[in-house]
């Protein structure tokens, strides 16, 4: 991920070296700017999705940029740049909400449709349809099999406007993006912070519409937000006192929201009080866990170098069901639907144990009910009769096998 950060920045840099886009701005100060906002900025979303995407997707950004400054870009950054996009846009397909507002943004600007069929804009979309075509011809089964669930377990479970806007997310960008208008009110035709806060835009479209309010999907809305920002700073040149006053109060702001967003992002699962007692059990441990968090397993068996011997991160199609039915999400129509897939997935759990009697079995009862669930679920607990209670950990039972 530092490499790829470092690669985009320096592929940035080349693309605008001998553009005016950034006149006037200190790019001594905005490229360690962007370095942070990259790399420290995301703490426990680096390394995400959406950390990935935005690193992949800052190209195309540098590219429409330089197009709107009436300038032209040499193909070569522009087919780079839309390889960076495609492929951002095949992690998640509504991440191209964010491109469109982009492009969309350069179409008007121009006034003119044409920068749609751009080379680097067709570069992307041929990628996104061979990433398409790729999966329909070597994972069918992401069509039969793991569609059908995120669509009826997946998508229904959100989080409502209300909530949303509740989180912390929702501020941090507002108060970033009127924090940027007002510096650059004089200059509304700056081309990069036009970019940066009409993709930024999108992403806080694509944040809403997955409708989980987990704080890496606010992380493209907030980084690109930050960004502009930033780049507002160093590009404002006060004409009078009150200009002197609001960059002042820019700069303290942006330090407190990035602050502020660090402290969201760096929320996560921590198994690393779990990471002594398993070893205890023996060196290179083969481990599947009865949970749904997928923060227990990971990254647990690697820093114990271990193996995980499950094809699925945990119970997490059980844990959404409960959810649904306890919140009256359900009815007699999908119901059916429902309980086979729960069944696949613990048909799923009852094959990977056969075949890989792992050496520790760590059983939730933190974030879940695991033993209750096990008390529920006679042939897998039968399963692992010949395991024995090793040590509890904060409410999570670790199960070892009698050797």
């Amino acid at each position: 991920m530092f490499a790829a950060i470092l690669a985009s920045l320096a592929i940035v840099a080349r693309i605008l070296k001998n553009s005016s886009v950034l006149a006037g701005a200190n790019g001594w100060l905005l490229a360690p700017l962007a370095f942070a906002v990259f790399a420290i900025l995301p703490m426990q979303a680096f390394g995400q999705r959406e950390h990935i995407a935005v690193v992949e997707l800052l190209p195309l950004l540098a590219v429409l940029a330089v197009r709107m400054n009436g300038e032209s870009p040499s193909g070569w950054m522009a087919v780079v740049a839309g390889c960076g996009a495609g492929l951002a846009a095949s992690f998640k397909p509504h991440f191209a909400i964010a491109i469109v507002c982009a492009v969309s943004c350069l179409a008007v600007h121009a006034r003119s449709w044409k920068a749609v069929f751009a080379p680097e804009n067709l570069t992307a979309a041929a990628i996104c349809v061979l990433y398409a075509a790729s999966v329909v011809a070597f994972f069918p089964e992401f069509f039969t099999v793991v569609g059908p669930v995120v669509r009826d377990v997946d998508l229904p479970v959100g989080l409502s406007f209300q909530d949303l806007a509740e989180k912390p997310a929702l501020m941090i960008w507002a108060a970033a993006v009127l924090a940027t208008m007002v510096l650059k009110r004089h200059d509304r035709s700056d081309a990069a912070c036009l970019l940066l806060l009409a993709t930024s835009l999108g992403f806080a479209a694509v944040f809403f519409l997955q409708r989980k309010g987990w704080p890496y999907h606010s992380y493209p809305m907030l980084a690109l937000g930050l960004l502009a920002l930033g780049h507002a700073v160093v590009s404002a040149a006060p004409r009078r006192a009150l200009d002197r006053a609001c960059r002042a109060g820019a700069i303290a702001l942006f330090a407190v929201l990035f602050a502020r967003s660090m402290l969201w992002f760096d929320v996560a699962f921590d198994a690393r009080p779990l990471q002594a007692a398993v070893a205890r059990l023996g060196p290179h441990p083969t481990i599947l866990a009865i949970t749904a968090e997928p923060g227990l397993g990971h990254p647990l068996v690697r820093a114990l170098e271990g193996t995980w011997v499950s094809r699925q991160q945990g119970l997490w199609v059980q844990a959404y069901l409960k959810h649904m039915r306890q919140y009256g999400m359900t009815g007699p129509q999908i119901d059916q639907a429902l309980d086979g897939y729960a069944a696949r997935e613990r048909a799923m759990l009852i094959e990977d144990i056969r075949r890989t009697g792992p050496s520790v079995v760590p059983v939730d009862n933190l974030t879940g009910e695991g033993s209750a669930w096990l008390r529920a679920h006679p042939e897998i607990s039968s399963l692992l009769s010949d395991y024995q209670l090793a040590e509890t950990v904060n409410g999570i039972d670790i199960l070892s096998r009698v050797r």
